[in-house]
């Protein structure tokens, strides 16, 4: 067997080295955008551990505590139900804005494309624009050079640190985080996790890059199967753009025969992932638009229509009508409204009060005597408001039954007490099992209410 067998052909490898891709700076109505999407995304992110509400950090993910806040709100680990209907609102969400309107969300809010835009932004900062970024690249190391090089690598792993702080900061009240650091204190997990979300953020915005859409992320994989014929994408208008060439701005493309695409190449150079649009759709395209504006500014110079690279459908490149409003589409639409309808009401609905009755497993019952059959319980009260509260605990369900003791209690705001209470049930309405219903009630805010159900356990008739 040849040597040669399974091996590349000519000088190629296949581990060779990604070329570096050089996007071109782009002015146009999508950059605008786009550039508006980052700045209020990170706004949000960086600026979110730093509000405050009621003398209380706005956001703040309290692990050890387990309490979740939000602004007014606080979630409680019994309230994972809320998380679970939010993600498949975001899962939905996706489906249905993919199958609407394309990879809207890679191009302007996925989290890889906003800080890959930052850090962008930074080297174009230091480097210069494309064509001398290009040049420093491929120059040898000087002064210059190193200067330009290190500056930017200063400022990229300064941002960096601060995502990194900036996110353990939704999980460590954030002024306390920030004296830890003042105090160089910082340490254990706090600083684990700074290091690592930095490194990551470092990682992924300044080098990774486009590779990230590339190469690791599924949902390049399997958007194929969201897309259909009436689905908004990028696309090339070859019918209108073919046979490509070059041309002055005076020439007649007709008496060339010629179309509008003048083989510029700055659709190519503009795009992050570095793809040919021209080619047609590939799972590459993050749908960011760069192509859209870069293609639109040579054609108002050339003085050709624009919308040669634009926002379209597979049907409307056909010819075809466009359904917006689709089977799909409107499952999508439907399942978003019933389930945001659910977390709204559920929210606004909800009760800043928590019981669990848990019974007594060590015994059956207990024969109380003359005074009836004994059930004990243990219930866990949780009071979600901000201020204190007294509840009165009261029972229903069977005839006669009555608490033998801690008919009242008080908790402080946010907290958790553990009551044990005993039911006592007259013998001759203590029968086998039945349900018991336990009513936990605010003394001063009778709206705050809530009843649980568990069950009393007697002697089984003969």
């Amino acid at each position: 067997m040849s040597a040669n067998v399974g091996q590349p052909s000519g000088n190629a490898s296949l581990y060779q080295r990604e070329e570096k891709i050089h996007p071109r700076e782009v002015d146009g109505r999508f950059d605008r955008l786009r550039k508006l999407a980052m700045l209020v995304l990170l706004g949000i992110f960086y600026v979110g551990p730093w509000l405050m509400y009621d003398g209380r950090q706005a956001v703040l993910f309290d692990l050890p505590a387990r309490k979740f806040y939000l602004f007014g709100l606080t979630f409680w680990p019994q309230d994972f139900v809320y998380l679970a209907l939010l993600l498949i609102i975001a899962a939905i969400s996706l489906f249905f804005f993919t199958a609407l309107a394309g990879r809207l969300w890679c191009g302007y809010a996925c989290p890889q494309t906003v800080w890959t835009e930052a850090f962008a932004l930074i080297e174009r900062v230091f480097e210069g624009r494309r064509a001398q970024r290009i040049k420093l690249d491929k120059a040898p190391w000087t002064g210059n050079k190193f200067a330009r090089k290190t500056g930017k690598q200063f400022a990229w792993i300064a941002l960096a640190l601060f995502t990194g702080f900036c996110f353990v900061a939704y999980f460590v009240p954030v002024g306390e985080l920030a004296r830890q650091v003042a105090t160089l204190e910082l340490g254990g997990w706090a600083l684990f996790w700074v290091l690592f979300y930095g490194f990551a953020t470092y990682g992924n915005a300044a080098y990774m890059r486009e590779q990230v859409c590339k190469y690791m992320c599924p949902y390049a994989r399997f958007q194929s199967a969201m897309f259909d014929k009436d689905s908004l994408i990028i696309t090339y208008d070859t019918e209108r753009g073919e046979p490509r060439g070059s041309r002055s701005r005076k020439a007649d493309r007709q008496s060339l025969a010629l179309g509008d695409c003048i083989d510029c190449t700055l659709c190519v150079q503009a795009c992050p992932t570095g793809i040919d649009i021209r080619d047609g759709l590939q799972y590459e395209c993050i749908a960011c638009a760069a192509c859209i504006d870069a293609c639109d500014d040579v054609m108002d110079k050339m003085n050709y229509p624009r919308g040669l690279i634009r926002y379209s459908t597979e049907n409307a490149m056909n010819g075809k009508q466009t359904r917006v409003l689709r089977p799909r589409v409107l499952i999508y639409a439907v399942l978003l409204s019933v389930l945001f309808g659910a977390f709204i009401t559920s929210m606004a609905t909800s009760v800043p009060l928590l019981v669990d009755v848990i019974r007594d497993r060590n015994s059956l019952y207990r024969d109380a005597g003359i005074d009836g059959i004994e059930n004990t319980y243990l219930l866990n009260i949780i009071n979600k408001e901000r201020r204190s509260h007294r509840y009165t605990i009261s029972v229903a369900g069977i005839e006669a039954a009555r608490l033998t003791s801690n008919s009242e209690i008080d908790i402080p705001a946010e907290s958790l007490a553990s009551v044990p209470v005993a039911v006592i049930v007259p013998h001759e309405y203590a029968k086998g099992g039945q349900s018991i219903m336990f009513h936990v009630q605010a003394v001063d805010a009778p709206a705050i209410q809530r009843e649980e159900i568990s069950r009393f356990r007697g002697p089984v008739p003969r």
